[in-house]
């Protein structure tokens, strides 16, 4: 089977941020995961409707775009205007009164619309949207910093999704403290991709192309 990979890519070299972009694009990289955080619905700022704009014309690889801000409903279009079809777009349910209308819009646009679940979401609360998106993100940490620790308990609400992934139609992805033990662990579960940060990709005194032939290895071993 084969896993995404995509970079987060506030995890990024912002010095550097087109030969960052260049080389994950030559090693490998499946997609690039932008996060974008506006300091109210998660306590930090991160990226920015201009570095989403920039990765998307260095690359033609697609974006995977997190919303991690309050009422997306309000700006969502400023960053579908920006996008490319079939680029991906994750709302958080909780950050918007209605979701399901922020969704059709993401899906009128022709983008693939996408819900990221919290450590402390319930699978219950988000159920009838399960219907409606084609990727589910799950937070195995708590959204708005790099390099936090993984929350064990996140792994019921994993397998809980992964039982209703065929009946909803949708594809399911890691985001948080992705290690090789937590890939060796979740992929044979039925894991359809990883984010990866600082724990894996970034930071490691390596090029990104050994780096991403290394994490390739550990699906391939799965396989």
């Amino acid at each position: 089977m084969y896993y995404e990979l995509t970079a987060s890519m506030m995890c990024a070299d912002y010095g550097n941020l087109e030969k960052e972009v260049r080389e994950l694009d030559e090693g490998g990289i499946d997609s690039f995961h932008i996060d974008i955080m506006d300091g109210r619905y998660v306590p930090n700022f991160a990226m920015s409707l201009n570095d989403m704009k920039y990765i998307a014309g260095a690359t033609k690889r697609p974006l995977d775009v997190h919303l991690m801000i309050e009422h997306p409903n309000n700006n969502v279009q400023l960053f579908l205007n920006n996008l490319r079809r079939g680029d991906t777009v994750y709302i958080h349910p909780e950050a918007e009164y209605h979701p399901s209308t922020t969704l059709q819009k993401i899906i009128d646009a022709g983008m693939v619309p996408g819900i990221a679940i919290n450590p402390g979401t319930s699978v219950e609360t988000v159920y009838e949207m399960l219907r409606i998106v084609k990727k589910v993100l799950v937070m195995t940490v708590n959204p708005g910093n790099a390099g936090q620790m993984y929350m064990p308990y996140v792994g019921e609400k994993i397998k809980r999704l992964l039982a209703l992934k065929e009946k909803m139609k949708f594809r399911l992805y890691w985001d948080g403290a992705c290690s090789a033990d937590k890939i060796l662990q979740f992929a044979p579960m039925g894991m359809d991709g990883f984010v990866l940060g600082t724990t894996l990709l970034f930071g490691k005194g390596k090029p990104y192309s050994g780096a991403i032939q290394e994490i390739r290895k550990y699906c391939s071993d799965i396989g």
